[in-house]
């Protein structure tokens, strides 16, 4: 039903590839980044050193744990989100719900349960962890500049995973289904690219390369609750808390989010067993656990099942 519901709307091909253009390189790419690049060229003390931070090392030129560092380059997603909501509203006219939901309204009970289940599981394991092993982590609390980190990241970090989100298991899922007419293409084709598109994190190069695992596995965690529960909002609340929680409480030298929270991780990250344990024990259990609760059955033909039109769109699919 997810993706099926596309075909209700405006979904000629060359309309994903305009509405890929305006969202991915325009939105995101070219308008979100303008802020950053400002900012970061009156920063640098000349040209040179503009050029040699180049679009990926910015940081570079703001001092660690900035929080204004953070500010930008969050808002670089609001450029992404925008261009995203006025593709789907002019070019597809489609409303905002159906490109979250099959369902008649959001669920916002599903949000906050996706967001409350891993914050919990987060917070619950970086505290066991922090008791176990306290001399790899150092308390860095400071009152002030939390609070401001605080502020930026409730108000940022749930419109760049949402963007994220709505970009590729949303707008990706449902243009790359109806245009191949099955479900598992695009599951793992948006897997894929949420996953490659993290290869340019400073984690990449602390762990190795082995931590894409991690970030393909998420993809297809992702996708696949998407599917399976026929809407975004799992995806939403889960990626959501998972980025605010881990700014929030923990940061790293080595991670691409340095903020000022509670904790700071001065230990070596592995990288072996702990990169992919989320992906073969966690996930597989949260998936478990949603199935449960939200009664999910055909899985078979939720996540391999072909993409049929309704009839009413038939017509339209042979003019075209």
């Amino acid at each position: 039903m997810y993706i099926t519901q596309a075909f209700k709307w405006k979904h000629e091909w060359w309309r994903y590839l305009i509405g890929v253009i305006l969202i991915f390189i325009v939105g995101w790419q070219l308008i979100g980044v303008m802020p950053i690049m400002i900012v970061s060229f009156l920063r640098a003390e000349n040209l040179t050193e503009f050029m040699d931070s180049g679009l990926t090392n910015f940081a570079s030129l703001y001092p660690a744990k900035s929080n204004l560092y953070l500010f930008l380059i969050l808002s670089t997603f609001l450029g992404g989100l925008i261009g995203l909501i006025i593709t789907v509203k002019f070019i597809h006219q489609q409303s905002l719900r159906q490109l979250t939901t099959s369902r008649k309204k959001i669920d916002w009970g599903r949000i906050f349960f996706g967001f409350i289940i891993i914050a919990v599981i987060t917070i619950v394991f970086t505290l066991l962890d922090y008791k176990s092993n306290p001399e790899s982590y150092e308390l860095q609390f400071e009152a002030i500049p939390f609070l401001i980190m605080a502020l930026i990241s409730v108000v940022f970090i749930p419109l760049q995973t949402s963007f994220e989100e709505y970009f590729f298991r949303g707008y990706l899922m449902q243009g790359i289904g109806i245009l191949v007419r099955n479900k598992w293409t695009p599951l793992i084709i948006t897997s894929v690219i949420f996953g490659g598109l993290h290869i340019f994190n400073p984690e990449v190069d602390k762990i190795g390369n082995i931590i894409m695992i991690y970030y393909i596995g998420t993809g297809f965690f992702l996708g696949i609750i998407t599917l399976m529960d026929d809407g975004l909002e799992l995806a939403l609340g889960f990626h959501a808390a998972t980025n605010l929680v881990g700014a929030l409480l923990v940061t790293a030298d080595w991670t691409v989010f340095q903020t000022n929270s509670i904790l700071k991780d001065i230990s070596e990250p592995g990288a072996g067993v702990d990169v992919l344990i989320p992906v073969v024990v966690l996930y597989p259990i949260l998936i478990g656990i949603m199935a449960w609760r939200y009664k999910w059955k055909n899985w078979g033909e939720k996540l391999f099942g072909k993409v049929i039109p309704p009839p009413e769109t038939v017509t339209i699919e042979e003019n075209f």
